[in-house]
């Protein structure tokens, strides 16, 4: 693996992941959904206000350095479909294990919510692939 195209595709990755995340999690009417997951049962008040944008930026990193490691290697994820299908997979699987790991072991969320989320993460997932298989596509030739 080549530790440049590895950076610059957790770069654009991380970046891209944060920019749609906020958009669909934050600015979008659904947020109106969530903020009741957030407060269902006995988990009320558990959303931060504000939220630590630093520890979100950290984890949109982490999330497209998973999607780079996913398609940098693979001569056939290299094309921008191939990339958004790629990160379309790792972006579901991620967020259907996070979300039912944590709807199993605490209280936060209702089963709704859980189920809902990990189908909206393939759009982050989709549009962080596509982005890292162009990004790394030029860099290779």
């Amino acid at each position: 693996m080549n530790l440049k195209r590895f950076a610059i595709g957790t770069l654009v990755g991380g970046i891209t992941v944060f920019v749609i995340g906020t958009a669909i999690f934050a600015l979008a009417p659904l947020i109106g959904f969530f903020d009741y997951a957030m407060n269902a049962g006995a988990a009320v008040g558990v959303a931060r206000s504000p939220q630590l944008l630093w520890a979100v930026a950290l984890a949109s990193l982490s999330y497209g350095a998973l999607v780079t490691l996913a398609i940098v290697d693979r001569p056939r994820a290299s094309s921008v479909g191939a990339g958004l299908v790629t990160g379309a997979i790792v972006g579901f699987l991620l967020w259907f294990t996070a979300d039912f790991m944590l709807y199993g072991v605490s209280n936060v969320g209702n089963l709704t919510s859980t189920a809902v989320s990990p189908l909206i993460e393939l759009v982050p997932g989709a549009a962080a692939g596509g982005v890292i298989a162009a990004v790394v596509g030029k860099l290779r030739s």
